[in-house]
């Protein structure tokens, strides 16, 4: 039987390189692939070769009779995409494409090509996997990390009950073992070493630093205790050492989450989940203890436009409803006809669910905006008016999370775009906006280049991007030679950190965690705080 891809997709398209009938798609090279929520097979013409599977970083490619959960569902998805994206070429043997060691191999003396990336998360793995695996170019990679632990987005913002997307990060171990890999971990780039003495000891700078910021609502009481961005909560609930210490009112039995894109549905999942389940997740265990006393029992997810609009992909949306324990519902009718897409059809059901008694429940409720947050000195309530008729509600809650989108942060030196929340640059290459002149040695890459979208795979073809960029202006003579040697820079960071830490550190660290959470039968056990980290990466036996 044909393959299937399921919830956890992380589009990353490895299986698309591998496929011997050209069955997956969008490909990186067709215009949907930007936009896509995950990648489709063909079941009319999959061959059951199971190539893609084998390669799937995240294991979300499956025989399309295994006994995964809503796997019917899944065959239906992935047959609607093709009947909705009919192929103008037929089916059949493609070439497939040379892997980049082979594809560059035919260079004899390769060039030293050394190059300093900020930030640890998929964007910067996925740069320095595309620099080191290369033939072209000798390359030398230098990561920075200002945390004690690597991993962004995938540590820090993958909800902890979806393990099988946090397995990315195998790929990640693969390349920080490469030759030529050198990491700094609990390093900030800006305080600890400058911009310009990264610059002076490599030939250009990657910026992969994601999106530390978040979007506002803009309105009255959005400041009171107990209303939060979202990007906070989950930062919290993954153990980021900057959140570790935050306090979430979870004392009042109604929740408010404002957005529903994924973020929206993951931090109402969690408000909501049984403690027994999230205890068998990597879940921070400051989390835990505070969920574990949590009263909430009814999180209302608010979207501003209609069901048509929501922003959850359809996996996400799909997952959400064989919650054991929790209801979800829509509040109000979801017309349907009989060419509706998938989601707006599982919404359709949803919405002719009835609760369950003793059951917790996520409220899907659309066409609603925002007006204010109200109450004394907390949290007790959110105003809000129909967005199509303006009729007023107040909506009882002690806490209200805003997920209306992560944001960029400036960065020191670079042309930063306020509106799109990104460095201005031009295919990752930082340019300034009002010429359009390039900023010799800079590139961006991930959330900070193109805005908070996409998932973690999509920025396997973003940082790709930069790296063209920036081997194309190395060959063009356009990137100044490094003033200094990598054995300076080693020097000058024992210098100015000289409790930083090394790649044999973050994997004793790694080995660690996940040591504590095979006794606990837990995938790792965080630890979210620099000094234990430290104390674990100098006790380890190397």
């Amino acid at each position: 039987m044909a393959y299937v891809v399921t919830q956890n997709c992380c589009n990353d398209a490895t299986c698309v390189a591998v496929c011997p009938v050209d069955c997956i798609h969008p490909t990186p090279a067709e215009r949907e692939y930007q936009r896509t929520e995950m990648l489709y097979i063909d079941p009319g013409a999959c061959i059951d070769c199971g190539a893609c599977a084998d390669v799937c970083p995240v294991d979300a490619i499956v025989p399309g009779d295994a006994p995964a959960p809503d796997i019917d569902r899944y065959r239906e998805i992935n047959a609607e995409y093709f009947q909705r994206n009919p192929r103008s070429i037929a089916p059949g043997a493609h070439v497939q494409p040379l892997p980049l060691a082979l594809a560059t191999a035919d260079v004899a003396d390769p060039p030293v090509m050394r190059v300093a990336i900020v930030g640890s998360g998929p964007s910067a793995f996925y740069a320095a996997e595309e620099l080191l695996a290369r033939r072209d170019i000798a390359a030398e990679v230098t990561m920075f990390e200002r945390l004690p632990v690597a991993g962004g987005l995938v540590r820090f913002g993958v909800a902890p009950d979806h393990w099988h997307t946090k397995t990315v990060d195998r790929v990640f171990d693969r390349t920080a073992r490469r030759d030529g890999f050198t990491f700094h971990l609990g390093v900030e780039v800006g305080k600890d070493v400058t911009i310009d003495e990264v610059l002076a000891h490599h030939h250009a700078v990657i910026h992969a630093s994601g999106a530390a910021g978040d979007r506002r609502l803009g309105i009255p009481g959005e400041d009171l205790p107990g209303s939060h961005a979202a990007r906070e909560f989950v930062a919290w609930y993954n153990g980021h050492p900057d959140h570790a210490d935050r306090v979430f009112d979870l004392t009042a039995s109604g929740a408010v989450v404002v957005g529903n894109g994924n973020v929206a549905l993951d931090v109402a999942r969690i408000l909501v989940s049984d403690v027994e389940t999230l205890r068998r997740t990597d879940i921070a265990d400051h989390a835990l203890t505070a969920l574990s006393d949590s009263r909430i029992e009814e999180v209302v997810v608010l979207g501003r436009r209609g069901p048509e609009h929501a922003a959850c992909t359809t996996p996400e949306l799909l997952a959400l409803g064989s919650l054991p324990g929790i209801d979800v519902l829509v509040d109000g009718p979801v017309p349907t006809g009989p060419d509706a897409p998938t989601k707006l059809r599982i919404l359709a059901d949803y919405s002719r669910r009835e609760p369950t008694p003793g059951n917790k429940r996520i409220v899907l409720r659309f066409g609603t905006t925002p007006q204010e947050v109200t109450g004394d000195e907390r949290t007790a309530g959110l105003i809000v008016t129909g967005t199509d008729t303006g009729t007023a509600d107040r909506i009882e809650c002690g806490l209200v999370l805003r997920a209306v989108g992560y944001r960029g942060l400036p960065i020191a030196g670079l042309p930063f775009d306020e509106a799109a929340g990104t460095v201005a640059n031009v295919s990752g290459r930082v340019t300034l906006p009002d010429t359009g002149q390039a900023v010799a040695g800079h590139y961006v890459a991930g959330w900070i280049k193109r805005g908070a979208t996409g998932v973690i795979g999509t920025n396997r073809y973003c940082a790709a991007e930069t790296v063209e960029a920036l081997l194309d202006d190395h060959r063009a003579g356009l990137l100044a030679a490094p003033t200094a040697g990598s054995a300076d820079l080693a020097a000058l960071v024992r210098e100015r950190r000289p409790d930083a830490l090394g790649g044999a550190d973050w994997r004793a660290i790694d080995r660690f965690e996940r040591e504590r959470g095979r006794e606990a039968g837990r995938p790792r056990i965080k630890i979210v705080d620099a000094g234990e980290a430290a104390v674990v990466a100098g006790a380890a036996v190397r």
